[in-house]
């Protein structure tokens, strides 16, 4: 499986950013995508996640200015991110795990396959 995070970029503060993250290979049947996001110094952290339900959830510090969306056609998630702030600089990943109805989309060590990576700099 492979997952190929595009749309980084450096952008002003209040600005916009979409991110898509493709997967191709060997895929499961179902399966749950999250986006997470890691700047310097610090550990990677949960942004949004989108199961196979579509009931997403978002990290509270971009609840109202991101939104996760998926095309299952496309093998395709995106993230949407609007308002950005300096804080949500960052690389951020995407990562594709079996779908689990019963398990929250935040846990990092449940996603089995990760993208590359995109730099997300926001200015100030």
């Amino acid at each position: 499986v492979q997952l190929q995070a595009s749309g980084g970029g450096l952008v002003q503060t209040g600005g916009s950013l979409r991110l898509s993250c493709a997967v191709s290979g060997r895929t499961f049947s179902n399966y749950d995508m999250g986006w997470f996001r890691q700047a310097p110094g610090k550990e990677r952290e949960f942004v949004a996640d989108i199961p196979w339900s579509d009931m997403t959830d978002y990290a509270d510090s971009v609840k109202g200015r991101f939104t996760v969306s998926r095309d299952n056609a496309k093998n395709t998630v995106y993230l949407q991110m609007n308002s950005l702030k300096p804080e949500d600089t960052a690389a951020y990943y995407c990562a594709v795990r079996p779908s689990r109805p019963l398990l929250s989309g935040t846990l990092i060590d449940e996603y089995k396959y990760w993208g590359q990576g995109t730099q997300v700099t926001v200015s100030s």
